[in-house]
């Protein structure tokens, strides 16, 4: 029967910089995808890229073994290299079943996230189930499990203290910029108009930083978040050329390769040797790390704010009994709603099989004796005929939740 699987890459199990290869750009992601759904015969697929995170979920007849993986790696990162094969192979997680659903549960609940209770990671699910589904990856189960999904998500965030006084990545990165004291007046180049780097605009401008550049491959894009900020948009092409000197560069884009490369952070610098502040959000990072070597930056990005994190998540351990109860619930009423839905698909012919008989009954079993009926019977007949044919219609389906939601019970 087919199931619910998850390949997943998080920092938990490999350092934030190493996620980064199973990043997709914009540009090859839908082509990449759909081989990859072919060649390994998935009927159903999600991917989920983050920060901190890359995540595969789909729906398989067999369970994932060490052939399967090689498979799919082989597939997805398109090399016949053994070792990068192995090296993904050997450093994912595995979850199936019941398994995988408590872990997509946790990750849209932020229970898994770099920084326990932030709120991002739902509005990040939500948006790459749409992507996947657009891209045609996704069907009936995937359909349920992240409708399910983004409703026990919002269940935690609700019934518990765990998004209480909220914390993200975007603020402990703010927490870092602003212990080394830098000034409101600084120059700030924004690199990319995504979710993250908005947030991060947004949360500058509140706290009032005013001097904004922002650069983005759609301009219009840039213009809008310029609009917000009091900022001024360019293409990011226009990096090559910016002029204008910088006390801060925040950047987050889904560039595959480094977009601030050393030729480009030297024009931006403009001679300028003092020390610069970057916050570097993006997976793979932005900023070439060659630049580190040659320039004097205090570079912040997702993989040292690790420490920072830890602390949030001692504060908020007390919260996350509470939090598991509620997705062991969620959980257990899912498999509930799968069952049902199953037998839903298995038996949507129904319909269509009892019309045939009702049809075969009146127009060739019974054709003679009905034809032979004064109109009024007639018409009592076809009432009764049409009341039936509803009531065995409706009655398997009533029957089967009813036995499901006594399984459920007793379990």
């Amino acid at each position: 029967m087919q199931e619910i699987q998850v390949i997943a890459f998080t920092h938990k199990t490999i350092g934030v910089n190493d996620i980064g290869r199973y990043h997709l750009g914009d540009d090859v992601r839908a082509t990449r995808l759909q081989a990859l759904k072919a060649a390994c015969g998935l009927s159903e697929l999600m991917y989920l890229s983050t920060c901190n995170r890359v995540e595969f979920i789909f729906i398989r007849d067999e369970h994932t073994n060490s052939a399967f993986l090689s498979q799919f790696f082989g597939s997805f990162l398109n090399t016949d290299s053994p070792q990068l094969i192995s090296e993904a192979a050997e450093t994912c997680s595995v979850y199936r079943g019941q398994d995988a659903l408590e872990h997509i549960f946790c990750v849209a609940s932020s229970l898994d996230s770099l920084v326990v209770g932030e709120r991002e990671i739902i509005t990040q699910v939500r948006n790459a189930y749409e992507d996947s589904a657009a891209m045609g990856l996704t069907g009936d189960i995937i359909r349920l499990v992240i409708k399910k999904t983004i409703e026990t998500a919002k269940a935690v965030y609700t019934e518990t203290a765990i998004a209480r006084n909220p914390v993200s990545v975007v603020s402990l990165a703010y927490r870092k910029l602003r212990a080394l004291n830098v000034q409101l007046d600084a120059r700030i180049l924004i690199v990319g108009s995504g979710v993250t780097n908005t947030a991060m605009a947004r949360y500058l401008r509140k706290h009032g930083f005013k001097r904004f550049s922002i650069f983005n491959r759609t301009l219009a894009n840039a213009q809008k978040l310029a609009a917000e900020t009091g900022g001024q948009a360019y293409p990011l092409a226009a990096l090559e050329t910016f002029a204008g000197g910088f006390d801060v560069i925040v950047t987050c884009t889904g560039a595959e390769n480094a977009v601030i490369t050393p030729a480009i952070y030297r024009q931006l610098a403009q001679g300028d040797r003092a020390r610069k502040v970057v916050i570097d959000l993006a997976v793979p990072n932005d900023l070439d790390p060659e630049i580190l070597n040659a320039w004097d930056v205090n570079l912040i990005a997702v993989n040292n704010l690790q420490e920072v994190a830890q602390d949030n998540l001692k504060e908020r351990e007390k919260e996350l009994d509470r939090c598991n109860a509620i997705i062991a619930a969620s959980v257990e009423s899912f498999r509930t709603e799968l069952k049902t839905r199953r037998i839903e698909l298995a038996m949507r012919h129904v319909p269509n099989k009892v019309k045939e008989i009702r049809d075969t009954a009146v127009n060739s079993v019974f054709a003679r004796e009905i034809e032979q009926l004064d109109p009024a019977s007639r018409e009592l007949l076809e009432r009764v005929l049409g009341y039936v044919e509803k009531k065995y219609i409706s009655v398997p389906m009533k029957m089967a939740r009813e036995i499901l939601t006594a399984e459920a019970a007793r379990s």
